[in-house]
């Protein structure tokens, strides 16, 4: 809960009211009755995945994403084991990594 209460509102329309997100995607980690009150009580729709069922029930799209998202910057060797000592030195690496990536990414989609 402290992670969902720390999501800022998302923007909406000029002039109208901020709002929480709509729905909360999950794993199967957070199957849990307990988990789904909490998130209802909020005024999020939880779409958690039950245990005991197959997978392909829709949310691997949404969470491959992410994981893909977090596994981009490990592909740099200064990256993935962290050596640094000042948290600067580390943050200005993990700047330029994504830098990097970003202007990968834009120089794929011109060539489309």
């Amino acid at each position: 809960m402290p992670l969902i209460e720390a999501v800022p509102p998302v923007r909406g329309r000029r002039g109208r009211p901020r709002r929480r997100p709509d729905r909360l995607y999950a794993d199967r980690g957070y199957d849990h009755d307990k988990h789904r009150r909490q998130v209802r009580a909020v005024g999020i729709t939880p779409v958690i995945a039950r245990r005991g069922t197959e997978h392909g029930s829709g949310l691997g799209v949404h969470r491959w994403v992410v994981e893909q998202s977090l596994a981009l910057p490990h592909r740099f060797r200064r990256l993935r084991i962290r050596r640094e000592i000042r948290n600067d030195i580390h943050e200005a690496l993990l700047s330029l990594a994504c830098s990097i990536i970003c202007r990968r990414r834009l120089k794929n989609l011109a060539h489309c």
